[in-house]
C-alpha cells in the first residue's frame, strides 16, 4: 500500500510538465521504435517487389482491426483504472485489470479462427489485387495465429500506462519492435523466406513482446495484480471498461475501414498506387505515432488528477500537451515536406511512377500536421474523464465522418490527386470540430 500511495502522490503533486514528460517520453519511444519496425519492415518487403509491397499495406489494414480490438479493452481498461487509483478505489482496479486481460485474449482468438477460416476472402475484401493476392496470405496467416497474443500485449501495454509505469511498457515493446527489426533481414533474405520471413519475425517478436510484459506483473514491478479470484460476472464491470474503451475502438476501428478503403481505391490505379499509399501511411504512422505517444503520456496524468478533483493540474496537463505537440508536429511536417521524395525512392528506387505518387500525397499530409495535435488532445483528455460518448464522436471524426466520404468522392472528380488529399482535408476538419468542443470543456472545468 506504501508503493500506491507514492505513486498517487507523484501523480498528483508532481510538476505537470515535468510529469508528462516523464510518462510520455518512453510511451513516444515505444510508439517510435514500434513505427520505425513498421517502415522498416515496408523497406525490406519492398526489396522483393511492387506487389509484395503492396501486400504490406493489405494486411495492415488486417491488423488495424486486431489492434481496434486490443485498443478497446486496454484503453479502456486503462482509463478506468487510473480515475479508480485517482478515488483510490484499489480493488475495483484489480478486478477491472483481470477482467480485461481475459477479455482481450477470448477476443483475440475469435479473430483467429474467423481470420484463418476466412482468409483468401478477407485479404480480396481488404483490397487485395489478382497480384498482391498471393503475397498477402502468406503473410496475414502468420499474424492472424498470433492475434491472441497481440490483444493481449495492447491490454498489457495500456495496464502499465494507467498506472504511470510507462519505462516498463517501453521495455516490452521496444525490445519486440527491436527483435523484428534484427530478424526481418535474416528471414527475409539469409534465409530466403521471402514474405513469410517478414510475417514471422512480426509473429516471433509479439510473442517476445507479451512475454516480457507479462514478466512484468508476474514479478510484482507493478500495482496491479492478476488473479483468477478477481474474474468476475458482473456484467456492469465488463460494460464499464469496454465503453469507455469504444472510442479507441472508434479510432482504431475506423482506421482500418479508411485502409481498406483506400486500398480500394488505390487497387483502381494499379499496384503502384497501392504500394505509394501503404508506403506513406507507414512514414506517416511513424510520426503520428509520436504523437499518440505523447498523448498516452498526457492521459494518466489526466485520469488521476480528474479523479482527484484536481481541476487545474488537468487544464494545465492539457495546456502543455497542445503547446509541445504543435510546436514537434510543425517540425516533423516541415522536414518530412522538405524529404519527401528523397524519403520515397529509398523504398522504391526503381519504380518512378510509386515515387511520384508517394511524394504528393505525403507532402499533402505534411501541411495539415500542425493541426492534428488537438484531435489527439480531445480523444484523450475525454476518453481519461469517462465522457466516452463525445470521446467516440471525436475519434470517429478524422477517419470516419470526414475520411470515409470523402475518399468515395474527391477521386471521382480529381482522379488520383483526389486520393492524395482526402486525408489531409479530414484532417482540417476534424480540427475545426474538436477547436470549440474542447474549449467549452475547459472553461467548464475551471469553474467545476
Amino acid at each position: 500500500m506504501q508503493g500506491n500511495d507514492a505513486q498517487y502522490q507523484k501523480m498528483i503533486q508532481t510538476p505537470i510538465p515535468k510529469l508528462v514528460t516523464s510518462l510520455a517520453v518512453p510511451t513516444m519511444i515505444t510508439m517510435l521504435v514500434t513505427s520505425v519496425y513498421n517502415v522498416v519492415d515496408a523497406y525490406f518487403v519492398s526489396k522483393i517487389g511492387t506487389s509484395a509491397s503492396g501486400a504490406v499495406g493489405i494486411v495492415f489494414s488486417m491488423m488495424t482491426i486486431i489492434q481496434a480490438v486490443g485498443f478497446t479493452v486496454g484503453m479502456g481498461a486503462g482509463s478506468v483504472i487510473s480515475r479508480l487509483f485517482g478515488e483510490k478505489e484499489e480493488k475495483k482496479a484489480q478486478q477491472t485489470a483481470s477482467c480485461a486481460l481475459f477479455s482481450s485474449v477470448i477476443l483475440g482468438i475469435i479473430l483467429s479462427v474467423f481470420g484463418i477460416v476466412f482468409l483468401e476472402e478477407l485479404m480480396v475484401l481488404l483490397g487485395a489485387t489478382e497480384t498482391i493476392l498471393p503475397y498477402a496470405v502468406d503473410y496475414a496467416k502468420y499474424i492472424l495465429c498470433v492475434a491472441p497474443v497481440m490483444t493481449a500485449s495492447f491490454v498489457l501495454n495500456n495496464l502499465l500506462r494507467a498506472e504511470g509505469k510507462t519505462k516498463l511498457s517501453m521495455v516490452g515493446i521496444g525490445c519486440g519492435s527491436i527483435l523484428n527489426i534484427g530478424l526481418d533481414p535474416l528471414f527475409i533474405f539469409s534465409l530466403d523466406w521471402g514474405i513469410c520471413g517478414a510475417a514471422a519475425a512480426t509473429a516471433i517478436s509479439q510473442c517476445i513482446s507479451c512475454l516480457i510484459l507479462f514478466l512484468f506483473f508476474l514479478r510484482k514491478k507493478t500495482i496491479i495484480r492478476f488473479s483468477i479470484k478477481n474474474l468476475s460476472a458482473n456484467l456492469s464491470l465488463y460494460k464499464e471498461f469496454i465503453g469507455n474503451g469504444m472510442p479507441s475502438f472508434f479510432r482504431q476501428g475506423l482506421a482500418g475501414v479508411a485502409s481498406v478503403t483506400l486500398n480500394r481505391t488505390a487497387a483502381y490505379y494499379g499496384d503502384a498506387a497501392v504500394a505509394a499509399m501503404s508506403i506513406v501511411g507507414k512514414v506517416f504512422m511513424m510520426v503520428y505515432c509520436v504523437l499518440i505517444g505523447f498523448g498516452q503520456g498526457y492521459q494518466p496524468v489526466a485520469g488521476y488528477n480528474y479523479g482527484a478533483k484536481k481541476y487545474d493540474r488537468v487544464r494545465l496537463a492539457y495546456r502543455f500537451m497542445m503547446v509541445a505537440g504543435t510546436v514537434g508536429m510543425t517540425l516533423f511536417g516541415v522536414l518530412l515536406f522538405a524529404f519527401a521524395s528523397v524519403l520515397m525512392r529509398q523504398f522504391v528506387s526503381d519504380d518512378t511512377k510509386v515515387t511520384e505518387i508517394g511524394t504528393y500525397a505525403l507532402r499533402f499530409q505534411c501541411a495539415v500536421m500542425p493541426l492534428l495535435p488537438l484531435g489527439i488532445a480531445c480523444n484523450m483528455t475525454f476518453q481519461a474523464v469517462g465522457q466516452s460518448v463525445k470521446a467516440a464522436f471525436l475519434a470517429s471524426c478524422r477517419q470516419g465522418v470526414f475520411f470515409l466520404p470523402l475518399i468515395l468522392v474527391l477521386p471521382n472528380i480529381f482522379g488520383i490527386t483526389g486520393m492524395e488529399i482526402s486525408q489531409p482535408i479530414a484532417d482540417a476538419a476534424t480540427f475545426l470540430i474538436c477547436l470549440p468542443i474542447m474549449h467549452k470543456f475547459m472553461a467548464n472545468l475551471c469553474d467545476s
